[in-house]
C-alpha cells in the first residue's frame, strides 16, 4: 500500500492527463486550425499564406505593475490572490508569394498549471524545500489556484465515443436501437441504425435522416451486392437483406446515391453543386474518427457494413444487447480533456479576433505583424472565466469547483470525485443504481443523499486510470504478436 502511494498517488491520473494536455493535445488543438485564410489580402500580394507552428508554454510567472516578471510560487497566488499560471507561446509564419516574410513567436495568453504536475515549480522539491515554499509536504496537487482561490477540475464520466451500442428502443418504431458517438476533434457526431417495420435498415447522422444503408455504402463507393451480403449476413440468414439490397437496386452509380441524399436534405442547387456539397458533407460529418477524406470511404463503408451485422445479431438474439451502464462501456474525462475542450473553442475565438484585427488594418493598405494584432488578454480571460465559476463549454456547468478543506480526509475525497452529465432532476434509476463492475473501481458507499444520489461518484482509493494510447502504438504490439491487418 505505501509502495502504491509513492509512485502513484491519489491524483496521479489526473496529473499525467493535465501533463498530456500540454505535451500532446495543445500542439494537436494548433494542428487542426494551422492555416489562417484572410479573406481580405492586401491589393499588391498575390498570395499570403498564415500557418501556426509550435506552441510551447513557459514557467508560471508574475507580472508586477511596473512591467517586471519573475517565477510565482502557489503560495504567493495565494495570499495575492492571483492566478498560478505560465505565458502560452505559439509562433506565427507569413508567406507572401510564396516566400516567408515573418516568423514571430508571441505570448498569446496564459494558461493556468496544476499544483505538482511537471510544469509547477514544486515539481521534485524535497520535503524540506517544500516547507520552506510554504508548501505542506502532504498535499497531493492534483487543483489550481485561480484569483487566490483552489479549485479542481472533477472528472466528468461520459458514454464512450467511437464505440456502438445495440439496446432496445423504448419509443419508435424500431425495436432496436444502436448507436455510435463518432468523435473526431471538435466533432462529435451521433449516429444511428434502425430497422423499421418495412425491413429496410435506416442510418441517421448530423442532419440526415433514414436514409437506407445500402444507398450510403453505395455513396461511399461500396457497389457490389455480393460483398455486401458477404460483409453482413456471412454465416447467418438474414432475410432482410433482400429486401434492403432491393431498395437500392435501382441505383447504379455512386453519383446517382449521393444525388438521392442530397435530394433527402433538401438541396435544391443544379446536379453537379449537389453532388459536391454532400460528398464534402458525409467526408466531413458520416464517421469522422476513421476519417475525413476520400481514401476513408471505403473503411467507412466497411466499417458500416460490420456495425449493421452487429444490429442484426443482436436483434436476432444471437448477442446480447449492450448494457450501457458497464464500465467498460465509459469513459472518464480527467483534466486533460476538459482543458482540451476549454482550449479549443477559447483557440477558434482569438484566431477568428486575428483575422478581425488582419483585415481591418489591411483595409487601410498597410500588412499588420502579429506581434501586434494578437491580443493575448482574449484567451487568457475565456480560461480563467471557466475556470472560476465552473461554466464549461457544452452547456455543462459545475466542472470548475472550490476545493473543499474541511479536513484532510474531506480534500482527498474531493480530489477523487466523478460526476455524471445526467440531470439529477430526472429519475434515472438505472444509470443511479451500483453497478457489479464499479467494484474495485468506484466507491460503493460514498454518494450524497437526494436527488445527486448515484450521480456524483468517488473512484476508489486504488483505482487507476489509463490514458489514451495512440492507434498506432496498438497496431504496432498487434503486428509484433504476429496478427496481420488485413484491410
Amino acid at each position: 500500500m505505501e509502495s502504491f502511494f509513492r509512485s502513484k498517488g491519489l491524483v496521479e491520473s489526473s496529473i499525467r492527463s493535465y501533463e498530456a494536455f500540454i505535451e500532446k493535445d495543445m500542439q494537436r488543438i494548433v494542428e487542426e486550425n494551422k492555416n489562417l485564410e484572410p479573406t481580405i489580402i492586401p491589393p499588391n500580394i498575390n498570395d499570403l499564406k498564415v500557418t501556426l507552428e509550435k506552441i510551447r508554454i513557459g514557467k508560471p510567472i508574475i507580472v508586477e505593475a511596473e512591467g517586471s516578471e519573475r517565477p510565482l510560487y502557489p503560495k504567493e497566488a495565494r495570499i495575492r490572490k492571483l492566478t498560478y499560471a505560465s505565458p502560452i507561446y505559439l509562433t506565427f509564419n507569413t508567406k507572401v508569394n510564396g516566400k516567408l516574410s515573418e516568423t514571430v513567436e508571441k505570448n498569446v495568453g496564459m494558461l493556468p498549471i496544476m499544483l505538482k504536475s511537471k510544469y509547477c515549480l514544486l515539481s521534485g522539491l524535497t520535503r524540506d524545500e517544500l516547507i520552506e515554499k510554504g508548501e505542506d509536504p502532504y498535499e497531493p496537487g492534483g487543483y489550481f489556484i485561480i484569483n487566490g482561490t483552489e479549485r479542481i477540475l472533477v472528472g466528468v464520466e461520459d458514454l464512450a465515443s467511437n464505440h456502438l451500442m445495440v439496446e432496445s428502443a423504448s419509443t419508435g418504431p424500431s425495436k432496436y436501437i444502436g448507436r455510435i458517438f463518432s468523435s473526431s476533434g471538435a466533432y462529435k457526431i451521433p449516429t444511428s441504425i434502425e430497422k423499421l417495420n418495412n425491413g429496410i435498415i435506416y442510418i441517421s447522422f448530423s442532419r440526415v435522416r433514414r436514409i437506407p444503408f445500402v444507398i450510403l455504402l453505395k455513396a461511399l463507393g461500396l457497389m457490389s451486392d455480393k460483398e455486401v451480403m458477404e460483409s453482413v449476413a456471412r454465416d447467418y440468414d438474414f432475410p432482410e437483406m433482400v429486401t434492403n439490397l432491393y431498395e437500392g437496386a435501382g441505383i447504379t452509380t455512386t453519383e446517382d446515391a449521393l444525388d438521392k441524399i442530397s435530394k433527402s436534405l433538401g438541396i435544391t442547387q443544379s446536379r453537379e453543386i449537389r453532388i459536391e456539397r454532400i460528398t464534402e458533407f458525409i467526408d466531413s460529418l458520416f464517421l469522422p474518427h476513421i476519417g475525413s477524406d476520400e481514401k476513408s470511404r471505403m473503411t467507412k463503408a466497411q466499417n458500416l457494413c460490420k456495425m449493421v451485422r452487429r444490429f442484426l445479431l443482436v436483434s436476432k438474439g444471437y448477442l446480447p444487447e449492450d448494457d450501457k451502464d458497464h464500465y467498460k462501456n465509459k469513459r472518464l474525462k480527467l483534466a486533460g480533456e476538459l482543458m482540451s475542450d476549454l482550449f479549443r473553442v477559447s483557440l477558434r475565438t482569438l484566431i477568428n479576433d486575428i483575422l478581425y484585427n488582419f483585415q481591418r488594418i489591411v483595409k487601410r493598405g498597410k500588412l499588420p505583424s502579429f506581434s501586434v494584432i494578437v491580443r493575448s488578454k482574449l484567451l487568457t480571460s475565456r480560461i480563467y472565466s471557466a475556470m472560476a465559476t465552473g461554466n464549461w463549454i457544452g452547456g455543462r456547468s459545475g466542472v470548475s469547483q472550490r476545493i473543499q478543506r474541511l479536513n484532510y480526509l474531506e480534500t482527498l475525497s474531493h480530489l477523487q470525485r466523478v460526476i455524471s452529465p445526467l440531470s439529477a432532476s430526472q429519475e434515472n434509476f438505472a444509470a443511479r443504481e451500483l453497478h457489479g463492475t464499479h467494484l474495485g473501481r468506484l466507491c460503493p458507499v460514498e454518494t450524497p443523499e437526494g436527488t445527486p444520489i448515484g450521480l456524483k461518484k468517488n473512484l476508489s482509493v486504488f483505482s487507476h486510470i489509463s490514458g489514451d494510447t495512440e492507434e498506432k502504438e496498438v497496431l504496432k504490439a498487434l503486428s509484433d504478436f504476429g496478427l496481420k491487418q488485413v484491410r
